[in-house]
Parts: C-alpha cells; structure tokens; sequence
C-alpha cells in the first residue's frame, strides 16, 4: 500500500514539473530553442549609435535599443519570439541588401526618406535627428547652407549627408566610409566642413578628442530614424509595437538618458 502510494505521488510530483516548465516556456519566448533568429545589419562606425569595441562586442544606443526589443518582457519578443542576430555591414550596402532579403532588419542611424521608402520599408520612428555642419575651431566663415557655397565637403557615402551637399551650388563633395576618416581630413585642411549627424558629431568631438573642430548652431535639416526592413516584411508589424512598449514603459528613455544624457524628444507614430 506505501508502495502505490509512493509511485502515485512521484506520478504528481513529475506531472507538476512537467506542467510548470510548459507555463515558464509560454511566457519566455526567446527561451525556446525554436526562436526565430532575426538577422539585424549595422555599421559599427556611426559613433555613439554603433560601437565595435576591441573585444569585438557591439554596443551603443541602436544596439541597447534592438537588445531591449528582444526582451521577453516588452519587446518584439513577446511578440514574435524573435532572437536578435547582429551582422556588420557597411551603410552604403544596407539598401540593396534589404532589398535582396539578405537580411531581416536593419538599425544604423538610417533616416526615413521618401526615396528609401521606395525600396524598402520603415518602422516607425525611434529618433528624432538632424545634419549638422562641423568646422575647424578658428573657421569662422561657414556659419549656414549659404556660407557652403563652392566649399570643400566631406560626407558619408550613403548618407543623408551626402544627398544633402549634393544640393550645394559649386560644392566640392569628398566621400568617406566612416566619420573617424572624414573628421581627420577636416583637420588636415583637405576639406572646409563636414556635413553629418547632430548628435554623432558632437559626441565624437567630445569623446573622441576631436580639439579643433566645432559644429555650427544651426541644423541644417531635422528628420527621423527608423528601423528598416525590406518591403512587405512579415516582422514590421512585431517591431513597431516594440517600439511603442519601450516608449510607453520607460525602457526607450532610460537608454535615452546613458547615451545623450538628456530626456528624449516626443517622437511622432509614424
């Protein structure tokens, strides 16, 4: 009589174990080993959004931003079950590899254009950004659009930034792969200005040691970055309400605050 007793209470006891890790997969999707990987490209050398650091580790505000969507607690993950996948990838190759569905995502600092919609698709906005016009210390000529008329430009290929100067008259456009080679040539005297992003140049000079070079008040342009993905995406739909969770439940504005060090602007749905 113990004997059948024992056995039905291992019985119990295996049943409820059974039960419990069931109930623990459910609420922890990115705990199954079926997660479904989704495959982000971004170009480590848009400093502070990507940083490769020497360990070869990625961080930065894109990379917190995309880690926190794939939190099981609010997030693309609770959503889809999505685990994230980072691959390096040059920006001036992020277009025609979304449009190839090469990969699933792509987060680099890349702003919503009527052009790129065209091609490719966006979530809805993350950032709130603009170009600004970097210049040696003691330039004291530069100071709007105007004053870069026939001017020497270094620029991003395959930025905003580059279609911009393009609608400088007479100017002289240099192209450069990343910011480190285009700051340097502003120092050297090759170029007059660097036109880029706000946020990315004032936190290169600051952190990168940049002595001699300052940005001018005036923004060119405001815009808004997106994540973007390639067109009729099945995971546009996971993605923007992550988005809408991290802005609603603090997430977005503590990730805000480690990088820039102030409270984030209000930023449209779409």
């Amino acid at each position: 009589m113990k004997l059948i007793n024992l056995k039905w209470q291992q019985l119990i006891l295996s049943l409820g174990c059974l039960l419990l890790i069931i109930a623990c997969k459910s609420f922890y999707p990115t705990n199954k080993p079926d997660a479904v990987p989704l495959r982000v490209a971004t170009d480590p050398t848009f400093v502070p959004f990507e940083i490769q650091k020497a360990s070869g580790d990625l961080e930065g505000f894109d990379i917190d931003l995309m880690n926190a969507l794939a939190q099981p607690a609010a997030g693309i993950a609770k959503v889809a079950g999505f685990a994230v996948q980072f691959e390096n990838l040059p920006f001036d190759g992020m277009i025609s590899t979304l449009q190839a569905k090469r990969v699933d995502a792509a987060i680099s600092g890349i702003t919503i254009t009527a052009e790129r919609l065209k091609t490719i698709a966006f979530s809805r906005p993350y950032f709130k950004a603009g170009l600004a016009i970097a210049v040696r210390e003691d330039n004291q000529n530069i100071q709007d659009f105007n004053s870069l008329r026939g001017k020497k430009i270094a620029v991003q290929i395959g930025s905003t930034g580059a279609d911009f100067a393009k609608t400088i008259p007479n100017a002289k456009i240099s192209t450069f792969n990343s910011g480190p080679e285009f700051f340097q040539d502003l120092l050297n005297g090759n170029v007059d200005a660097v036109i880029s992003d706000a946020f990315a140049t004032l936190y290169a000079i600051k952190n990168g040691n940049l002595k001699g070079i300052r940005v001018v008040a005036n923004l060119l342009t405001q815009e808004y970055y997106g994540i973007a993905t390639p067109k009729d995406s099945p995971h546009l739909d996971a993605i923007n309400k992550g988005i809408g969770i991290l802005l609603s439940n603090g997430t977005y504005k503590q990730i805000y605050q480690k990088w820039f060090n102030a409270d984030p602007p209000q930023l449209p749905n779409s």
